[in-house]
């Protein structure tokens, strides 16, 4: 797992006392720096303070949802990332949450490492100063030069190669489905085949040489994960 840099900014929100315990007590081990609140309301106060760089927030909350707090968020600052959790896996209220500006959704229960990763993720894509060169395992990737080595060597790689791979490694060890490819790399509203991901998987196999598929896997019914 990539490691976090410090002086970056999480805000927990939550109503269940014992998620926001464990989460936090997690991520201030990873270094992050970490405010939560019990609801919308308080959030909102310590958001103005804090100034994070990434909120996770619950949708199922009493007064304000998470709906609403994402929206009032992102009126107040567009460059938060945010991340929703939910206890539903509903489509309708994912389309929702991504709509009204969420990067990213993930339904209870999940795993620690996990919810890790998608916060690096949207480090990656919204605050690439912040965490500078990232190495995982023979890869190093620099979002500032848009260049990912692999094994020291720099990868000639189109830009949705680029996105691709490193949506993939960002997250070794997560079966990513080719929808989440799509929406992660080709955006949700995507009109095209799903097939287009096997072309650039097989492309991206090429340029590593990874002929016997032991770094891209693919998971037959589930879709791929990247072994490091």
């Amino acid at each position: 797992m990539m490691k976090a840099a410090q002086g970056v900014r999480l805000l927990l929100v939550d109503d269940e006392p014992h998620i926001l315990q464990f989460l936090e007590l997690g991520l201030l081990n990873e270094g992050f720096e970490v405010r939560t609140a019990p609801d919308g309301i308080i959030a909102i106060s310590v958001a103005a303070e804090f100034k994070p760089h990434v909120a996770i927030l619950d949708v199922m909350m009493p007064g304000m949802d998470g709906f609403e707090l994402c929206h009032y968020l992102r009126s107040e600052e567009t460059e938060l990332a945010v991340i929703m959790l939910t206890a539903k896996d509903e489509v309708d209220d994912r389309v929702k949450g991504l709509t009204i500006g969420a990067d990213d959704y993930m339904v209870k229960p999940f795993s620690f490492d996990e919810l890790l990763a998608r916060i690096q993720a949207r480090l990656r894509n919204q605050f690439p100063g912040l965490l500078g060169e990232v190495r995982c395992g023979p890869f190093r990737m620099d979002s500032r030069r848009k260049e990912i080595r692999f094994k020291e060597e720099v990868l000639e790689l189109s830009p949705t190669e680029y996105e691709l791979l490193q949506y993939l490694v960002i997250n070794h060890g997560l079966v990513l489905s080719k929808p989440m490819i799509l929406d992660k790399v080709w955006g949700y509203d995507f009109g095209g085949e799903e097939n287009i991901v096997e072309v650039y998987i097989r492309s991206l196999r090429e340029k590593l040489g990874d002929k016997e598929h032991r770094i891209i896997r693919t998971l037959r019914g589930a879709g791929y994960r990247v072994d490091l």
